[in-house]
């Protein structure tokens, strides 16, 4: 195993380009969107995986992490949730052939609710930071706004971005923090005033950097739910609100469609509302206070962009039924008719259409989880 580590390691390129261009040939495969779809899709599930596992190769070399020794040794949620996403076309397709269109929701429920507990258990170990990707990229982008840390050399480092949610017990930090800065300080007088007063001693120094004296570095604490509503109060329990809407909003969406079915509207607007609803929450506990107050979440750069991500997945609900075949469908159709007698035009839009209602048809193409 170590031995296929270091060559995805060290042909990373190579490999990204490779599963890129196999996923892609995965798409017209024989009989794919077929009742006998199995085979192709398992094709297409091993791939998945496959590419899952190179991406945490890569991802947890040791040089390249930028997450912490302590997340680097925790579990690999974001791996296991890849594998989840890349497995539950499979057991849809598997469940729709040898149970029928009614009794695949109960094994898509399961697998949904799957997700929710890993991904839920990933909120919690990641000290309840946004989760990026829906759980598939590790929250450790750096905050310029965020205070750093001391390093053994006694130099300010930008401290790993805790994202909304991560909050630290503030008296004893700042305390550890003012000390290490005191301590860098009187080190680096003291270097400068032996540097002008003897030389001798800066050589015998440099050549022996045990005798540097380092401040202390403050630990890393993960918060817990409680310390997040004593910090944040309100706002605290509001955004852990947002994820937790966010995460079993799929599962809510799949139970109703077990009790009303996919014809039904009110799965389709439940779930509108729920993705609403938490968005809603999110707005609220991220934007500035005009008092002033320091209760609000301030974001980063990889988080706003999972923000804008969220908002272009509502654009999947017009991918779903009742709403595809009641609107969407008749537009489609109106275009490949209209495009049909341009030449090469009509041909590649009748197969992209042919391609967007196959993929329709699949629950777990259009879930959005």
């Amino acid at each position: 195993m170590e031995v296929y580590k270091r060559w995805v390691r060290k042909n990373k390129d190579y490999v990204h380009q490779m599963e890129s261009l196999a996923s892609g040939l995965t798409w017209f495969l024989p009989e794919r969107f077929s009742n006998s779809e199995i085979g192709p899709e398992a094709v297409t599930t091993i791939l998945g995986i496959l590419t899952a596992i190179n991406e945490h190769i890569i991802d947890t070399t040791p040089t390249r992490s930028r997450a912490s020794p302590a997340e680097r040794s925790s579990f690999p949620w974001p791996l296991w949730i890849s594998m989840l996403k890349d497995l539950e076309a499979l057991v849809e397709v598997a469940a729709q052939q040898y149970y029928g269109d009614d009794k695949k929701w109960h094994f898509i429920a399961i697998t949904e609710a799957t997700k929710v507990l890993v991904r839920l258990s990933s909120f919690r170990d990641s000290g309840y930071k946004m989760l990026l990707q829906g759980g598939e990229s590790p929250n450790v982008e750096s905050d310029p706004n965020t205070l750093g840390s001391y390093n053994r050399m006694g130099n300010l480092t930008n401290g790993v971005n805790h994202g909304p949610g991560y909050f630290q017990h503030h008296n004893g930090h700042n305390i550890r923090n003012l000390e290490g800065r005191a301590l860098t300080a009187l080190n680096r007088f003291g270097q400068n005033a032996r540097m002008e007063s003897n030389p001798t001693w800066l050589k015998r120094h440099q050549q022996d950097p045990a005798m540097t004296v380092y401040p202390p570095t403050p630990p890393n604490e993960r918060p817990t739910l409680s310390t997040i509503v004593s910090e944040k109060g309100l706002h605290g329990g509001l955004f852990v609100m947002a994820e937790v809407l966010f995460i079993t909003r799929p599962l809510i969406y799949v139970l109703l469609i077990r009790k009303y079915g996919v014809r039904s509207w009110m799965p389709w607007l439940v779930s509108l509302a729920v993705d609403l609803t938490g968005m809603g929450f999110l707005s609220y506990v991220t934007r500035p206070q005009s008092n002033g107050s320091a209760k609000h979440f301030p974001l980063s750069t990889s988080e706003q962009n999972e923000i804008k991500r969220r908002k272009l997945l509502w654009a999947l609900y017009i991918m779903r039924d009742p709403f595809f075949s009641k609107y969407t469908r008749q537009r489609l159709d109106n275009t490949e008719k209209l495009l049909e007698p341009i030449p090469v035009i009509g041909v590649l839009t009748a197969k992209l259409i042919e391609l967007i209602v196959g993929a329709q048809s699949r629950y777990t193409y259009m879930s959005g989880s």
